[in-house]
């Protein structure tokens, strides 16, 4: 797909790696529009950005502003989901006598930001993209802890179903000309990084790191051009990790 003019929209793409994300599409030609809850974040973002208040937890809320974004542009060729929430916990914390176990709560809301709502905003894009034969591309940002990361059972659980739901997308949607591959960074230096995780841990994973650092956001937005440009790749998932999971 040709970058340039393409319609392209960013979920959680007010701050931090959606942002950088946005940036860089913009940087390339793209009319993008940034859909995020954070309302005070988007009434501060530039001008050349069509900005859209949306919570992807919310399926009425997302049908009623992608038929808006349809209605003034015509189509969407380009969804990128990124909107989510890093969440730690371990499964068993024998230092919490009042509730040893991980609580089934917060279980389900970190699947509903991370996973319901991917499911949710794809629906609502690939219905337009159907019915106006749009051949267009969705890229998932997924995540290293896919693979299964000691203290993140359901954000893994998450990101582990945002995988095979790209793979599944990518074998029902190709019959319409319509792409589905995902990003799957490993820890990149963003404010929710640093926020989820101490700096301790941190240190450890960068000295695991082959390369020693953690990611750039800039890096992991060419990896979504890359999938994005690349009109023969489908169900792929691209690793963006600095070689920690090899």
């Amino acid at each position: 797909m040709e970058i340039d003019g393409a319609v392209s929209l960013v979920t959680g793409g007010a701050r931090g790696l959606g942002y950088a994300i946005a940036s860089h599409l913009f940087n390339l030609g793209a009319r993008v529009l940034i859909a995020d809850r954070d309302t005070l974040t988007l009434a501060g973002l530039p001008e050349h950005f069509s900005r859209h208040e949306m919570d992807v937890t919310q399926p009425k809320d997302v049908k009623d502003c992608v038929a808006a974004i349809v209605a003034q542009h015509g189509k969407i060729d380009l969804l990128v989901n990124n909107a989510g929430l890093i969440f730690s916990a371990p499964f068993v914390d024998i230092m919490n006598s009042t509730g040893m176990m991980h609580d089934y709560g917060q279980f389900q809301e970190v699947l509903k930001h991370n996973l319901d709502s991917v499911f949710i905003v794809t629906a609502a894009v690939v219905g337009h993209m159907v019915q106006r034969r749009t051949k267009g591309t969705i890229v998932n940002i997924s995540s290293i802890s896919a693979c299964g990361n000691e203290g993140q059972v359901a954000y893994s659980a998450a990101k582990a179903g945002v995988n095979a739901m790209t793979v599944t997308w990518s074998k029902e949607l190709g019959r319409w000309g319509i792409r589905c591959n995902a990003v799957s960074p490993g820890f990149i230096a963003t404010d929710s990084t640093r926020a989820a995780l101490n700096e301790s841990i941190l240190k450890r994973i960068q000295a695991n790191t082959p390369l020693r650092r953690l990611g750039e956001p800039h890096e992991v937005a060419r990896a979504v051009q890359a999938l994005v440009e690349n009109d023969f790749i489908t169900g792929a998932v691209l690793n963006v990790n600095g070689g920690l999971v090899i």
